[in-house]
């Protein structure tokens, strides 16, 4: 598939659209074309009874299940919500396209374009209900309607359809209630819905207490209310004498609101609940009789190729996924890629690769906590709950996996011995074959789609002002290459302090930004390397600088190194600013003298780096 892909990698936007133009005045008969209703829900985990999970009370979830193919494989690209959905619209991956830093714009090329452009050229009515968060200007061809009334009901007569329908009331947001606002909603629905804390399920990285239990409970309560509104969707699908005619598809737009799930690569924040009902007219489209369960790996990337393929229409060159269903159906995927990078304040960087079996997952920033502070997330009753009983040394062996204060550079888990994903197996002498083999998975699909997480965002934004996806590949493998070399050796041990130090001269400042951020991670390891350090604290680059001055600090050169930091702070770059603070976070009580110009930066009210500032200030004050 991709050698094929890489073939065809530099057909123009021109041959790319006269294949769709011939392709649309080709298209089936409006009769014989399937209409596509995709119902998506935001922020939950495989938590549905046709997943096996007892606790769950999802009953129209369930009948759809029993009508379709239930994909027990399905993964988000990222386990939040705008970096997956630019993944979905366009079939490229985001740190592929530089979409990946949450809240955040870029130019995207005009290549490559949402699937429902295609679509609509081909005479499908499309129409989005009403989410889009894609990180970049949606298209005016996109949608032919994309609001809160958007619906198939408005289309022409006898024009096939593609509708979205977005329920958002098991949000994160909208999960984070107590007991009293739990046991209000629980009233207003039948008994046998209901959730009990005291019945809730906890997992082992979660200590049992009454707040614990009525978060997660409020987040199944919050998934049963989604449900009755699938069943009033699908209700109005019949009504119109539709079903016959439409596949239906149910997915989450990644993992769980709570603590582990949204914002984490381990299952629970990427493992998504997925299925497909197709009526008998067009199941030559879609493997499989009712009630079937497919193990088959299936990526929020593959969602382009696969409508497209259901439609009857052509794969454009770029797309990074493969089809599933339809026409174009390729072979099973071996291995799914996600990622994760800048979430609000908090940055961090890391990928994975799961085969189903074993998961694979690669920390480019150990040195950073499991679970850091971030003002949004930390509304959550259970990360309030970890935080208090973490303060009063009360968690206990896996109840304190959260609050760890660094992550291991690399993870392994059995998905099937270990569920929770408790074991890590990256050290084990026994996995050390399937550690090289998915390091190798994991580094080869990262050169492949160019992943441009390689570069700290401020820097990505500096060099590729005119879009990330096309600037990065100007690079040539070699170049890239150097970049992702450096980063590879980030937590790997002191034993590669030579090739980082030779990587701190290196002319690409993205190199030296890994070096450094390698000696950041080091810790007080990296004492011998200090005169190399100073030098970098004049490095044009900030994000080098900024690295460097953090590695300083924990060799107890602060006071060369926080003037750094602090002049950082000045800059209006948001991205920058946040790096300095976090940096500053990391130091600690070393960092007090320099708390004044934390407060002047934080009167500055950029968007993120405000929340940044102020766990700053709230640990030095």
């Amino acid at each position: 598939m991709h050698s094929r892909r890489s073939f065809l990698k530099n057909v123009g936007a021109v041959s790319i659209s006269s294949m769709l133009s011939h392709r649309a005045t080709a298209a089936p008969d409006d009769s014989e074309r399937p209409n596509v209703l995709w119902i998506t829900c935001e922020d939950i985990s495989a938590n549905l009874g046709c997943y096996g999970d007892t606790y769950a009370r999802t009953p129209n979830i369930d009948k759809l299940a029993s009508e379709g193919t239930l994909y027990t494989n399905a993964y988000a690209t990222a386990p939040v919500c705008s970096p997956a959905r630019s993944c979905i619209i366009t079939g490229v991956h985001a740190c592929s396209l530089g979409t990946q830093h949450l809240r955040s714009t870029i130019a995207k090329p005009g290549q490559i374009r949402c699937f429902t452009e295609h679509l609509r050229e081909a005479g499908y009515y499309c129409t989005n209900n009403s989410k889009q968060d894609y990180q970049f200007r949606t298209p005016k061809d996109a949608w032919d309607e994309s609001s809160r009334t958007a619906h198939w009901r408005k289309r022409p007569d006898n024009k096939p359809f593609f509708s979205v329908f977005n329920l958002t009331m098991t949000h994160q947001s909208q999960t984070r209630y107590p007991g009293t606002r739990l046991r209000a909603v629980n009233a207003g629905l039948p008994a046998e819905l209901r959730h009990d804390p005291a019945k809730a399920p906890l997992p082992p990285y979660y200590p049992d207490t009454q707040v614990i239990r009525e978060n997660v409970a409020a987040y199944h309560t919050q998934i049963t209310v989604m449900d009755r509104a699938v069943g009033r969707l699908l209700k109005e699908l019949t009504d119109d004498g539709l079903s016959e005619n439409t596949i239906v598809f149910f997915y989450s737009d990644h993992g769980g609101g709570i603590p582990r799930g949204k914002r984490w690569l381990h299952h629970n924040g990427i493992r998504v609940p997925f299925m497909i009902r197709c009526p008998e007219k067009h199941r030559h489209l879609v493997p499989g009789t009712p009630g079937t369960k497919s193990d088959r790996l299936v990526s929020f990337v593959d969602l382009a190729p696969t409508m497209l393929s259901l439609t009857g229409l052509p794969l454009p060159a770029h797309l990074q996924g493969s089809a599933f269903l339809g026409g174009k159906l390729e072979k099973p995927r071996e291995f799914v890629f996600a990622s994760r990078d800048r979430v609000d304040e908090v940055i961090l960087c890391s990928r994975t690769v799961t085969d189903g079996k074993y998961q694979y997952i690669r920390n480019f920033l150990p040195h950073r906590p499991r679970m850091p502070l971030s003002w949004y997330s930390e509304k959550t009753p259970i990360r309030a709950e970890l935080r208090r009983l973490n303060s009063e040394g009360k968690l206990k062996n896996d109840e304190a996996w959260l609050l760890s204060e660094r992550t291991p550079a690399e993870e392994l888990y059995d998905l099937s011995a270990d569920p929770h994903q408790m074991n890590n197996l990256s050290e084990s002498a026994d996995h050390a074959d399937t550690v090289i083999r998915m390091r190798k998975i994991l580094y080869t699909r990262m050169q492949e789609i160019r992943d441009t997480g390689i570069l700290p965002e401020t820097e990505m934004r500096k060099r590729y002002a005119q879009g990330p996806y096309e600037g990065i590949r100007d690079l040539s493998e070699s170049e890239y290459g150097a970049i992702l070399d450096a980063a590879r050796l980030v937590g790997m041990g002191s034993e590669h302090s030579g090739q980082l130090i030779n990587s701190l001269s290196h002319e690409d400042s993205a190199v030296r930004y890994w070096a450094a951020v390698g000696f950041a991670a080091m810790g007080a390891e990296a004492g011998p390397v200090r005169a190399e350090l100073q030098e970098a604290l004049s490095d044009p680059s900030p994000n080098v600088r900024i690295a460097a001055a953090e590695a300083l600090c924990i060799l107890d050169m602060d006071d060369e190194a926080l003037p750094v930091l602090a002049g950082e702070l000045k800059t209006g770059d948001d991205a920058t600013v946040i790096e300095a603070a976090t940096a500053l976070f990391a130091i600690g009580p070393k960092a007090k003298p320099v708390l004044a110009e934390v407060r002047a930066a934080k009167k500055r009210k950029l968007r993120y780096a405000g929340s940044a500032l102020d766990h700053v200030i709230n640990k030095l004050r």
